[in-house]
């Protein structure tokens, strides 16, 4: 990159943005209620929510990171895409049509329903911050190294100008904005994609062998990153990671929250398997875009790519259109960045969402029980801003060293450790209690935090063996520690003399009775794509 001004990127850049302000104005004349605010009136069809769901989900440390790691160490950089992909299925099969039917606009709302809700609203509202809080900061640090990159002013200026919009989202149009805004980034990201790998494809036959094979050229252990071992060096690090991101998905707040925007459980279904079919292509195009960046690249662009390899997508596509300083060199970095750039801006919004709901739904409104409906969206909004601004900080104390994807992968950890267990077990287990759902997020989070401190990219050692342990992603640790919590919690606490009990929580997340109706349900829309309202009988 040259560091210099880039007037064409930041046309584009601006063309973007103002597609997506056009987005929040539009939505902003439609969001007048909390679950307007919250759940775009439960009104988004399950194909649509499908898209914006995996537009939240391929985030900057998707996009950026994972071609990053596959251009730096190969095989193991498509492992943890793989994991990912796969990450949906508890979703599918575990969460996705109970949490819809279970909840209102957060995940403290499920386990609030039959648990003790003052102390359950406190401790899953600050799990909540805390996993989006360190995902915010991961696609923040992925923004504004793009946009350093392209235009040539500092990264905290880049930083601030990707926070500041981030913020207008979610104040002005709310989940609707956000939803929709994830919908026209996610169709970006498919197209730049599929035309990068396309272009790579050509340069080599077409044929993916040959991209491999001239990647394990360009590399310094050669053949060695066709297979397992320069990254994940052991088969505990390989299994603990893949756990990770497999359980940590289905505890992230800001994917949870989008089943609330469907109109029935139908839908929720529908959009985790449109969700599934466009990460899995994806997942097909990052591969041949990892690789061909290093085969196109080769390894003298290290430097340029980064330490950790958030630019080597974006360097790809410059160079396949004929090298940085080019006619179509620039253009082609300019479109494939905003395209990086649109993504970062979807997913801030969302996390941004998910933590304002936190703080005035589950804390204001709930716990401290202030105000009506018009105040917990205006509190929500402000929290919003605040939550924007904390991030920009922690963002520019961190710097644009670390890969996005390891600061990604600390958020999966406390997401699959403190947030996923209690969830799990307050839908499935009867005696499950809230002294268990306390203890298990205690366990999950400060196991988290441990194995975290221990970890190779956090410990104070020059490399992974002056770390006490090896595990990056510690899931394989961390989130049976998780159920431990809960279960012990749950065999020495008091049960529950709530006003729900277990069995209502069941009727009502297997069957929708009692769960709140989408505007299309309720004006009978859709009709094809959802199922009979079940009737309680007196």
């Amino acid at each position: 990159m040259t560091g210099n001004f880039n007037t064409l990127a930041v046309c584009i850049f601006a063309v973007v943005l103002a597609i997506t302000l056009l987005i929040t104005r539009w939505a902003a004349k439609r969001t007048h209620s909390a679950t307007e605010f919250y759940a775009a009136g439960r009104g988004i069809a399950g194909p649509a929510n499908g898209v914006a769901t995996a537009g939240d989900y391929l985030s900057a440390s998707t996009f950026l990171g994972y071609a990053g790691l596959m251009y730096l160490y190969g095989f193991d950089g498509w492992v943890i895409g793989l994991a990912a992909l796969l990450s949906f299925l508890p979703v599918l099969y575990l969460l996705a049509e109970r949490m819809r039917n279970a909840g209102k606009f957060t995940v403290a709302d499920v386990l609030a329903f039959r648990l003790r809700e003052r102390p359950v609203r406190v401790a899953t509202a600050i799990n909540t911050l805390l996993i989006s809080g360190i995902y915010l900061v991961a696609q923040l640090v992925g923004a504004g190294a793009v946009i350093e990159a392209l235009t040539g002013i500092s990264f905290p200026l880049a930083v601030m100008v990707c926070g500041v919009f981030m913020v207008v989202y979610v104040v002005f149009g709310g989940m609707l904005a956000t939803t929709w805004v994830q919908i026209v980034k996610a169709g970006m990201l498919m197209i730049a994609g599929v035309v990068v790998a396309v272009w790579v494809l050509a340069k080599f036959d077409f044929s993916p062998a040959h991209v491999f094979d001239a990647a394990a050229a360009h590399h310094e252990d050669g053949r060695s990153i066709l297979g397992p071992g320069t990254y994940l060096t052991s088969p505990a690090l390989v299994i603990s990671t893949g756990l990770t991101i497999f359980i940590g998905t289905a505890g992230l707040p800001h994917i949870l929250m989008r089943f609330f925007t469907v109109p029935d459980a139908k839908a929720a279904r529908t959009s985790v398997i449109y969700t599934i079919a466009i990460i899995a292509t994806f997942t097909v195009l990052v591969t041949v875009i990892g690789f061909g960046a290093r085969a196109v690249l080769g390894a003298g662009a290290a430097e340029e790519v980064g330490k950790g390899g958030n630019l080597a997508a974006p360097l790809l596509a410059a160079a396949l259109g004929g090298g940085v300083g080019t006619t179509g060199g620039d253009i082609a970095l300019a479109l494939f960045s905003a395209a990086a750039f649109a993504t970062i801006l979807a997913v801030v919004a969302g996390l941004v969402i998910a933590s304002s709901g936190a703080i005035a739904h589950d804390l204001w409104a709930n716990v401290l029980h202030r105000g009506d409906e018009s105040t917990e969206r205006r509190v929500a909004r402000v929290a919003a801003v605040g939550v924007g601004l904390g991030a920009i900080l922690v963002t520019l104390v961190v710097g644009s060293g670390f890969n996005v994807t390891v600061l990604v992968s600390m958020a999966f950890v406390f997401a699959a450790s403190a947030n996923f267990p209690p969830l799990l077990l307050a839908l499935t287990w009867r005696r499950f209690n809230t002294a268990g759902a306390l203890t298990g997020i205690a366990f999950g989070v400060i196991a988290s935090i441990v194995m975290i401190a221990l970890s190779p990219p956090v410990w104070p050692g020059p490399d992974s063996q002056g770390s006490p342990s090896s595990l990056t992603f510690p899931g394989l640790v961390t989130i049976p520690i998780g159920f431990l919590g809960c279960w012990l919690g749950t065999m020495l606490g008091k049960p529950d003399e709530g006003e729900h009990t277990y069995d209502e929580l069941l009727v009502r997340s297997e069957l929708g009775v009692g769960a709140e109706a989408g505007p299309a349900t309720r004006r009978g829309r859709f009709d094809r794509d959802r199922e009979p309202e079940p009737q309680l009988v007196d």
